[in-house]
């Protein structure tokens, strides 16, 4: 059973999407502040995640921790960008839409925190 939608990417096809998706990382890294600050703090706890962990499974629970903060932060910006741009005469939405985004933020950072205390401490 042959699908249309099951295509063989080429190398090249991947090299460009590749290209795109960096492309979109430097533009959110230079145009967004919150994200720089908090990919920057990421990227050196990743390090020191990496250091400290003193199993495999304890390095992969403080590193992913770590990266769930940027992903977060990257959602809550396109989240954000769509709802100012499709909500012109529902203001409160578009608020409710961004304090959604800015929660879950809130909750990587809280998940990030937990677990490396509880690595470090317990």
């Amino acid at each position: 059973m042959n699908s249309s939608f099951r295509k063989k990417i080429s190398l090249d096809k991947f090299i460009n999407i590749f290209h795109c998706l960096t492309r979109i990382l430097r533009n959110t890294f230079e145009n967004e502040k919150a994200f720089r600050q908090e990919f920057l703090l990421s990227l050196s706890l990743v390090i020191v995640g990496f250091l400290i962990g003193e199993t495999s499974m304890q390095k992969t629970l403080l590193i992913l921790s770590i990266i769930f903060i940027p992903l977060s932060e990257i959602l809550n910006y396109s989240i954000g960008s769509c709802a100012d741009k499709m909500s012109f005469n529902n203001q409160n939405l578009s608020q409710k839409i961004k304090y959604i985004g800015s929660v879950a933020i809130l909750l990587a950072i809280t998940n990030a925190f937990i677990t490396w205390i509880v690595i470090l401490f317990f």
